[in-house]
């Protein structure tokens, strides 16, 4: 039986042809970046307006739930290396750094093959539960679209301490704007080991275009609507057919 990242490739498959001259690419990847910019500001917007009222109901239950912000802004490594701030509701406990500081030492892993997220991770709160699985702790990333400082669809912006473990594979990962979703967050998102992740998304970087990013804006709904592949709080995420 095919792996999940075999059968994602099926479905996005290689499309680049190393035949198409440099300057006829070129000048289609000018085009596409430009009409790419125009879909985040257009629908980006729409998005953001249409996530306001959930993002304030839940910005509330977290705040019941728990002390302190709401609403989580950290530094990303954004395109070309450049930091950046990127908005999430927060779904940790806000002292989460100090309560389990072996969690964040990244210098541990030699590698990439492990998994960012913990299966069942002691720092998410209930709320944060629901809203790390329904997605909705991202929403707010729809106004660093809107902002510019990430795109709807490209690689998911990665944090500093990590990215450094990328070596090679650093320079093409933020040769792009980062995005809200990905392909390999429709391909198994916490399933996937950073080594998987990065191998999807660079492709995803090689072979991107505008019916590729609507492809994935389309799994991403219906991904979000299943609640695939998202480790919480209590039990291991639902990961659908991969088991």
């Amino acid at each position: 039986m095919a792996t999940r990242l075999q059968r994602s490739e099926m479905f996005f498959p290689d499309v680049h042809d190393s035949r198409v001259p440099a300057a006829p690419r070129q000048w289609r990847l000018t085009a596409y970046l430009f009409a790419k910019r125009g879909l985040d500001l257009l629908l980006g917007s729409v998005l953001l307006c249409c996530a306001l009222p959930i993002i304030l109901v839940a910005a509330i239950a977290i705040r019941l739930e728990s002390r302190g912000n709401p609403l989580f802004i950290q530094t990303r490594v954004g395109l070309d290396g450049k930091p950046f701030r990127i908005f999430k509701l927060r779904g940790m406990y806000a002292d989460a750094r100090e309560r389990f500081p072996e969690l964040y030492d990244y210098s541990a892993h030699q590698d990439l093959d492990f998994h960012f997220h913990q299966r069942h991770d002691p720092r998410i709160t209930r709320v944060g539960n629901f809203i790390r699985r329904t997605s909705i702790d991202e929403l707010p990333n729809f106004l660093n679209v809107v902002l510019g400082s990430m795109t709807l669809v490209g690689p998911r912006p990665e944090i500093p301490e990590v990215s450094v473990l990328y070596g090679r594979h650093r320079a093409p990962y933020l040769s792009v704007k980062p995005g809200v979703t990905c392909l390999s967050k429709v391909s198994g998102r916490d399933l996937l080991t950073k080594e998987q992740t990065i191998r999807l998304d660079l492709g995803y970087i090689e072979d991107r275009s505008t019916a590729l990013d609507l492809k994935i804006l389309w799994a991403t709904f219906c991904s979000v609507l299943l609640r695939r592949n998202v480790f919480g709080r209590g039990e291991a995420a639902a990961a659908g057919s991969a088991s």
